[in-house]
């Protein structure tokens, strides 16, 4: 499957559901959401069928996918990753996903979204443990340091403003523009920014 290239605000239509993909203007009038609540082609007034219960599975992983904006591939990957270390899959699933350089980006507020962390990622404004990463599912782990190499004020008043709201798996420095992992993500750390049946997701790939 091909990596979307379309308008983000069409994902979230799509699922019904606020993904936070654009940053800031999720959280105003202007989110197409708001606007226009119908599915994109849909007809108004259309009676909706309801779903089945592999329709069921397959929107769930779609959201999760959209969510941290990750190809069919990259999702199958992490799933099986998951499985290997033990314990309860869909908890270790979401860690790793939290683990990817460019969510920990903006986690940290350096960027107003997972994509727009993905694009500062890629074009090489950051470096981990004293060198420069551009693949944004880059795995951090405890003990990685992360420079912010870039002197945007911009981007460092968003990240100055998210401060209160870092997650504690994270520290973060704004004076040396640094993100410390202080150890991997877990229990309350892994609540998704939306509602998502991780079982769902599982049985999907169990098929």
């Amino acid at each position: 499957m091909g990596k979307y290239l379309g308008p983000v605000c069409r994902l979230c239509r799509r699922e019904g559901i606020k993904l936070y993909l654009k940053g800031e203007k999720c959280y105003t009038p202007k989110c197409p959401l708001v606007s226009r609540k119908r599915q994109p082609g849909e007809l108004p007034k259309k009676i909706k069928n309801s779903l089945s219960e592999y329709g069921l599975r397959f929107r769930e992983k779609q959201k999760l996918r959209r969510l941290y904006s990750l190809s069919e591939r990259q999702l199958r990957r992490f799933l099986e990753i998951a499985r290997k270390e033990g314990g309860v899959i869909g908890d270790n699933l979401v860690s790793l996903l939290e683990r990817r350089l460019d969510n920990v980006v903006y986690r940290a507020g350096f960027a107003r979204s997972r994509r727009e962390g993905r694009i500062l990622v890629s074009h090489k404004h950051f470096k981990v443990n004293g060198h420069y990463v551009d693949i944004p599912s880059y795995l951090v782990k405890q003990g990685d340091k992360i420079e912010f190499v870039l002197d945007n004020q911009g981007i460092l008043e968003n990240a100055k403003s998210k401060y209160s709201g870092l997650p504690q798996w994270l520290n973060v420095d704004l004076g040396t523009k640094t993100i410390e992992v202080v150890r991997v993500p877990q229990g309350e750390d892994l609540k998704l920014d939306i509602p998502i049946s991780m079982l769902y997701i599982i049985e999907y790939y169990s098929r």
